[in-house]
């Protein structure tokens, strides 16, 4: 690994394989190669959040995000290996529960958009979907721990609850609340709550 660190054109793939952990060659369009494309592409998302004025909570979290992801990608290298732990997978799930519990119920789905960190924490949820399909898939044919699948689940639905968050933290002055996807419910809803308080306002 540190050879190849220190070549980064080594020409070995111009024949249109990739070498994995364990020495093996493999087409590039493998399974495996394409779920560690989609974890790497997730990764590099993360990397453009993080260029975003955030909260220094959400700054720490998807930093130590990077890290597991990292070890998420090295476990899909190395066939056999386990390097992404269930612990991580805790983490995710305290972190959902700790943001989750400050935000207000939601009233219909919400569209990605906001403030421009929201709306990045929005494309990082679906490449992580993205993910988790290219290991779902790969898991069909070959043994794959179920910490990667089950990491990249709750990753997911971390990064939509923390596009809510950001929206409301709003760095950028774009932001505030969700943006509600306008939906002939949400406008009922709307409506009759304006009837109701007209109708509070007459009788007073």
């Amino acid at each position: 690994m540190a050879n190849r660190l220190s070549s980064i054109a080594t020409r070995t793939g111009d024949d249109g394989t990739t070498g994995l952990g364990d020495g093996s060659r493999v087409p590039k369009d493998h399974l495996r190669v394409q779920a560690m494309g989609d974890v790497d592409e997730l990764n590099s998302q993360l990397g453009v959040l993080l260029a975003e004025p955030l909260p220094k909570d959400v700054r720490e979290l998807i930093i130590t995000i990077q890290h597991e992801l990292f070890n998420l990608g090295g476990e899909l290298c190395m066939p056999g290996y386990e390097l992404l732990k269930m612990d991580a997978v805790l983490g995710l799930d305290e972190a959902l529960a700790h943001y989750n519990a400050a935000l207000p119920r939601l009233k219909e789905f919400i569209l990605p958009a906001g403030t421009r960190s929201a709306a990045i924490s929005h494309v990082c949820r679906t490449v992580a979907r993205r993910a988790e399909r290219a290991v779902v898939t790969l898991a069909a044919t070959e043994t794959i721990n179920a910490a990667p699948r089950q990491y990249l689940n709750r990753l997911s639905d971390l990064l939509f609850v923390l596009a809510r968050v950001l929206n409301r933290a709003n760095l950028d002055g774009l932001g505030g609340d969700d943006v509600y996807w306008h939906s002939e419910r949400l406008q009922k809803q709307q409506a009759d709550e304006a009837d109701t308080e007209t109708g509070d306002a007459e009788n007073t």
